[in-house]
């Protein structure tokens, strides 16, 4: 890395000033990386990024002032960089990445594309275009003191989806409240509420509204009138949570109308936030009590917790764990507080309900109580110092990229603590793609255990299509030799098939399905295979090595970590084999290892791989033998 020190070589500086590059994400991360990259000598720029700012940033992603709350991050980062270099031609987008408009052609546009991201969906599409692009991909992510960039080339490296991520646990604070888009967002915000209403309050954990929020559409002088204008309905005022519960005596009819139909219809004011994004439906309780008599819907089978509730049976069940969780407060006298925890049932069903209401409040597929379980997460805080090292090293990998120094470009980690080496930053080389990747093999294809008499087609396309296999708007055929259309991504042309089972279909053991995702110029085969014994509480299994299990024993480890992005948020993983603690993990070796050898044990021991299928602990590391030994500590810092 020696020749990038100092000033570059006029090709290379020349490079930069004429090449493309696409910024996704101007948050943490992104903040940092623009203002790199323009003082470095990149000239066109275009940024996208559908968020607007909030307070929140303004600790860390510093192209932001208190003025610029509520504006687009994606346009105030590029009037903010401007001013570090006027010459620089940067176009934003205030839009969501996943929007149609940016389509294969649109990413071909560009030398580069950079990732400053928040969340796995994204990071999955951004992924496949450019893998459909041929286009060189610089992913990044942090995680409180932890943070990775890696180098993603079609035919030559991993893409980001050939192994199998750990469960991710942080999230954007702001989304949790205004604009949640994942059912993680709900559950999170549902376990806020409980400790608002029943634990110990948290003012990082608050669930309203903002009543200050300049986003609102309306004149500051009537947001009073605005945010007092259901006091009708239970005497509802922008005091603490905690405070107004109690004033009702914890009335589940009151809390229920706050929650779901004025504090939705509060944030409905607030009209800019759903230019873009589809609007929040207010749930009432007296409208959902008059269905009281109809037969409640519930889908799936089997054991209880295995089951999605309607509405109805959502809002009863908040009653009752209020009414319930309200005794408990009471028994334990003033001033009392309640834990949550996830084994204690009046708790897990308060979160269970309250985060599947707000599901249906914002047109979210609502989850069973086992999903709800299984996905409740934790908070890592968003550090700026990570971020702004982490946007330093993906300036230096594309540096290398356009020098044409591919093979120089590395899998960098970054510590929370010294290794034995004292070294903060190791970098890893590149593994080869995985040749049993859904996403990147010449010709994707996996197979999927189900049953086929149980299987409704809204499961397919929704649990195993979009959630486990990442597409967005997946067109389903049936490979019977009449090309039978299971499920169009036109709206409205397959809804009468989403409530019947593959078997109706004539879907059995050995039937084949493709899906097409257009946007993503992506074709997957589905090789179904009809199993009535699969194990409890599993809707479906994939097999082989695609999805969940780690690659072949040339690549022993479970894959690249990469954590979260601008807003070092994240959502669930469908993976089912997560690293519990940290995203990034720490290092020990004298020698660099690959990148696929990093998900391994934090502390000063030696490493052990963790899969007992391939038992490769005592697996050797790759060793970047076309490098000198002198230059055996680049891109690494070392403490004194």
């Amino acid at each position: 890395m020696a020749e990038l020190v100092g000033p570059l070589r006029k090709q290379l500086a020349d490079s930069l000033s004429s090449c493309r590059v696409l910024v996704v994400g101007a948050g943490g991360i992104g903040c940092e990386l623009l203002k790199n990259l323009v003082l470095t000598g990149f000239k066109n720029i275009e940024v996208i990024d559908l968020d607007t700012i909030d307070v929140s940033n303004l600790n860390r992603q510093f192209l932001f002032q208190k003025k610029h709350v509520g504006k687009s991050k994606a346009q105030v980062a590029k009037e903010s960089v401007l001013r570090f270099c006027p010459s620089a031609n940067i176009t934003a987008y205030h839009d969501s990445i996943m929007n149609p408009d940016y389509n294969v052609e649109f990413f071909r546009n560009f030398q580069l594309v950079m990732n400053a991201l928040d969340n796995r969906a994204a990071r999955n599409h951004v992924n496949r275009m450019c893998l459909a692009a041929d286009i060189p991909l610089i992913e990044s992510g942090t995680a409180g003191y932890l943070g990775q960039v890696t180098v993603i080339k079609k035919g030559q490296t991993e893409c980001y989806e050939c192994q199998p991520k750990p469960t991710q646990k942080t999230f954007p604070g702001c989304t949790i409240r205004n604009t949640p888009s994942e059912p993680i967002h709900c559950i999170v915000w549902a376990k806020y509420l409980f400790n608002q209403l029943f634990g110990e309050e948290d003012a990082d954990q608050e669930v309203s509204p903002d009543t200050a929020d300049p986003e609102a559409a309306w004149n500051p002088a009537d947001a009073a009138a605005r945010a007092t204008a259901s006091d009708q309905d239970g005497d509802i005022k922008r005091v603490s949570t905690k405070e107004w519960a109690r004033s009702t005596g914890y009335d589940p009819i009151k809390l229920f109308n706050k929650l779901f139909k004025d504090d939705i219809m509060y944030l409905l004011t607030m009209d800019k936030l759903w230019k873009k994004r589809k609007a929040p439906l207010p749930l009432e309780w007296e409208e959902i009590n008059q269905l009281a008599g109809s037969q409640e819907q519930v889908i799936g089978s089997g054991l209880k917790d295995q089951q999605v509730l309607g509405v109805q049976g959502y809002a009863q069940l908040f009653q009752h764990s209020v009414e319930t969780l309200r005794s408990q407060l009471k028994e334990k006298g003033d001033g009392a507080e309640l834990v949550w925890d996830k084994d204690d049932p009046p708790a897990m069903d308060f979160v269970t309900a309250a985060s599947n209401l707000r599901m249906n409040v914002f047109s979210m597929n609502m989850k069973s109580r086992f999903d709800v379980k299984s996905m409740a997460g934790n908070i890592i805080p968003a550090i700026a110092t990570t971020n702004a090292v982490i946007a330093g090293l993906i300036v230096l990998e594309a540096l290398k990229i356009l020098n044409s120094d591919f093979e120089q470009c590395r899998t960098i980690f970054l510590n929370k603590q010294p290794n034995p080496r004292k070294k903060l930053l190791v970098p890893c080389a590149l593994d080869p793609p995985n040749a049993s990747c859904y996403v990147c093999a010449s010709k994707p294809e996996v197979t999927v255990k189900l049953n086929v008499h149980k299987t409704m087609v809204q499961a397919l396309q929704d649990k195993i299509l979009k959630e486990k296999f990442g597409m967005v708007a997946p067109d389903v055929q049936i490979e019977d030799g009449k090309g039978t259309i299971l499920i169009s991504s036109e709206e409205g042309e397959t809804e009468a098939n989403n409530n019947k089972f593959l078997s109706d279909f004539g879907i059995r053991n050995g039937s084949r399905l493709q899906a097409d995702d257009f946007l993503q110029d992506y074709t997957l085969l589905v090789n179904v295979i009809h199993s009535e014994e699969l194990e409890k509480d599993v809707e479906f299994e994939v097999v082989g090595d695609a999805p969940d299990k780690a690659p072949a024993p040339s690549a022993p480890e479970e894959g690249k970590n990469i954590a979260n992005g601008n807003k070092d948020s994240a959502q669930p993983s469908t993976s089912s084999k997560a690293v519990e603690d940290d995203d990034v993990l720490l290092v020990d070796s004298d020698e660099e290892p690959s990148s696929s050898t990093m998900d391994t044990e934090s502390s000063n021991r030696k490493r052990k791989h963790h899969d007992a299928e391939t038992d490769d602990a005592s697996s050797k590391r790759k060793r970047l033998d076309q490098q000198p030994a002198d230059d055996d500590d680049e891109d690494i810092i070392a403490l004194d």
